[in-house]
């Protein structure tokens, strides 16, 4: 496993991320879910990212048990708030009420005394970006959280967020958005500036909701269990967008190239995400603990240049690049 700073920040995470939002409290039972944060731990991964909005807060509770008994120095734990938590007008958003009280739930349910990075896991458009990283601020302060992140925030946002987290003296060193070769949304925009500004990515879905496996193909049934058949997590929406037979067939064509580096197809595109510098981790989720052993290998991998010139002219005429496309309110991990 390699390790990348956050940001212009000090601390180094596992550049290969262990993430929960469809599997932990939804797609999988506990048993399973602690087989793979095992693989993961055993595959060198020490950082884990989750939510308070996964599986109803489900998620950060199976995460907590999974990992309770290590050392809480040797990983860096992750989670996020913004989606409704609860049925009242309060319970969302990042208001200084929300917030405040958001990371005292996650903390409760994942059992640490604080998370290694706080994100906010959208834009708020209701609440007073002020507040917002003043309640940040205060979460930093308190000893909650170390870092401050932000999710799925369009260029502009990333830079006023920053100004103001400069002023009040806090570290806010990344942004999660959506990226695969598939999903080019944050190169425009949001990465310029974040490179700019020393954020880095940590990056979710880089395997396209599992499209860029392969397992899927053109003309074919979905397989049973996979996550275009997930209705009740969300996976289902999120891939739907790929699951076109010419999205599906250019996939199929990125096979003999990953065969021709020993690699298999979910491999290559974990690996095609890390070649982008600004990113400084790519989150892999994983029903079975095989999974996660698969997607580590990427660590370390480097595509030359003529790889990725093929990978890119394949997928050229399917890939989502309009950085209007940043902060779509469908899906949200």
């Amino acid at each position: 496993m390699e390790f990348r700073h956050l940001g212009r920040s000090g601390l180094k995470i596992s550049e290969i991320t262990y993430g929960n939002w469809i599997t932990h409290g939804g797609q999988v039972e506990a048993d399973a879910a602690n087989a793979c944060v095992r693989a993961a731990l055993d595959a060198g991964i020490t950082t884990f990212d989750t939510a308070d909005v996964y599986a109803g807060g489900r998620a950060e509770e199976v995460l907590g048990k999974a990992l309770a008994g290590e050392r809480r120095s040797g990983i860096e734990l992750f989670s996020k708030v913004y989606w409704p938590t609860g049925p009242g007008r309060n319970d969302r958003g990042l208001s200084r009420k929300h917030v405040l009280e958001s990371i005292d739930a996650s903390l409760r349910r994942l059992g640490t005394d604080y998370l290694d990075l706080y994100q906010a896991h959208r834009y708020d458009y209701e609440t007073p970006l002020e507040e917002t990283m003043l309640a940040f601020a205060d979460v930093v302060r308190s000893g909650k959280a170390l870092y401050i992140g932000v999710s799925e925030w369009r260029a502009e946002e990333i830079r006023a967020g920053k100004a103001l987290a400069d002023e009040l003296g806090i570290p806010l060193v990344s942004n999660q958005p959506q990226y695969s070769a598939l999903h080019r949304v944050p190169e425009a925009e949001v990465i310029p500036v974040s490179r700019e500004l020393g954020i880095s990515q940590i990056v979710f879905s880089p395997v396209a909701q599992g499209v860029l496996t392969g397992k899927y193909l053109p003309g074919q049934p979905v397989p049973a269990g996979s996550r275009a058949t997930d209705e009740k997590g969300g996976g289902a929406n999120m891939i739907a967008r790929w699951m076109k037979d010419d999205v599906l067939e250019r996939v199929q064509e990125l096979k003999p190239v990953a065969d021709d580096l020993g690699l298999t197809m979910a491999t290559l595109a974990v690996a095609w995400v890390l070649q982008e510098e600004n990113v400084a981790a790519a989150i892999i989720g994983a029903s079975r603990p095989e999974q996660v052993t698969d997607n580590v290998k990427a660590s370390g991998v480097r595509l030359d240049d003529d790889v990725k010139k093929r990978i890119d002219e394949v997928l050229a005429p399917v890939a989502l690049t309009d950085p209007a496309l940043t902060n779509s309110p469908d899906p949200r991990p």
